[in-house]
């Protein structure tokens, strides 16, 4: 049997951003995908395809979340909130992550094929459980 793998860094994404926009259980409810640039190319060091911000009920971003870029062969996102917690939900899903050494520092979460997106989406809800607006 052929196996199927989706590893379009572009496609992952918007597979992602499919979920993000698609669900509104728990904190996705509260969560959208803004920003978007829909003529992205994915590029090796990662090129930002959209955003992941917390939104008011009318849908309006209040504060990003997240970033989601793409690769020729994966895509990651950066997190600049809820960081602790989004590597703790990574490491339970088996999907890689690194530090990003900057002011103020991030962590980037790896989904390197498709079926890591639902993985991926938990990630970003214990992000938004950690780092929500308050």
């Amino acid at each position: 049997m052929v196996e199927d793998r989706i590893t379009d860094g572009r496609r992952i994404a918007e597979l992602l951003a499919s979920e993000i926009d698609g669900r509104a259980d728990d904190e996705l409810a509260s969560l959208a995908v803004t920003n978007a640039d829909r003529d992205v190319e994915p590029a090796v060091g990662g090129a930002r395809a959209f955003d992941i911000s917390f939104a008011d009920e009318d849908g309006d971003p209040l504060e990003r979340l997240a970033r989601v870029f793409v690769h020729p062969d994966r895509a990651h996102l950066e997190f600049g909130q809820g960081r602790e917690a989004a590597v703790d939900a990574a490491g339970e899903a088996d999907l890689r992550t690194r530090p990003k050494a900057t002011t103020p520092a991030k962590t980037l979460v790896f989904l390197e094929r498709a079926a890591a997106v639902k993985r991926g989406v938990s990630v970003v809800q214990a992000a938004a459980r950690d780092g929500g607006i308050r």
